[in-house]
């Protein structure tokens, strides 16, 4: 979910649109007219993991997201923590599975949603028990798996890659078009 800031944080002054000189040239940002604070709007860090889990890959799917997309496991980097240590919390948290290798996979921006994406590839052990916030997982052979044309999905491309697969792309308009209208937020 994204905030809209409106007021300042320090003086409750409404924020407005003001355009300033900066490193890189003028900028506009959301700036405090009265005591100069500046909204950056920068990214937020966001984990991401291709598990592999028994020699398969564990795509998870979210209660919020609409019709029955599976999707790697994610979630917010958390203030004082590591990106290794925060997707090892993320997937202890969302799946019950123990961490055991992880590797960096890449970095990948998520524009629509303001994110930058540090992704990992996860081998994993224990006794999948899911969080309330999934509903479903499934484990997919690698020569059975499809990415997405969105940040994850470029992800899990590059992880396959390392793999010896090609990954397929699924049409994000077929994708779409089959989507039950389940909920407003899609993940």
């Amino acid at each position: 979910m994204t905030h809209e800031f409106r007021f300042c944080p320090n003086c409750a002054t409404p924020l407005a649109m003001v355009s300033q000189m900066e490193d890189g040239g003028e900028k506009a940002r959301l700036r405090c007219p009265a005591c100069g604070f500046t909204h950056w709007n920068n990214p937020t860090p966001v984990l991401a993991a291709v598990i592999e889990y028994h020699g398969q890959v564990l795509l998870a799917r979210n209660a919020a997201w609409p019709g029955k997309m599976y999707a790697l496991i994610t979630g917010f980097m958390e203030a004082g923590e590591t990106p290794q240590g925060g997707i090892e919390r993320e997937i202890k948290e969302e799946t019950n599975l123990e961490t055991s290798s992880l590797d960096l996979i890449g970095v990948y921006d998520f524009q629509r949603m303001n994110q930058v994406i540090i992704a990992y590839h996860a081998v994993c052990t224990g006794e999948v028990s899911l969080s309330p916030e999934l509903v479903d997982y499934r484990l997919y052979d690698l020569d059975k798996l499809k990415c997405w044309p969105a940040g994850t999905g470029y992800a899990l491309a590059d992880w396959l890659r390392t793999r010896g697969h090609e990954p397929e792309f699924v049409d994000w308009a077929t994708v779409l078009s089959k989507v039950e209208p389940e909920a407003d937020k899609a993940g």
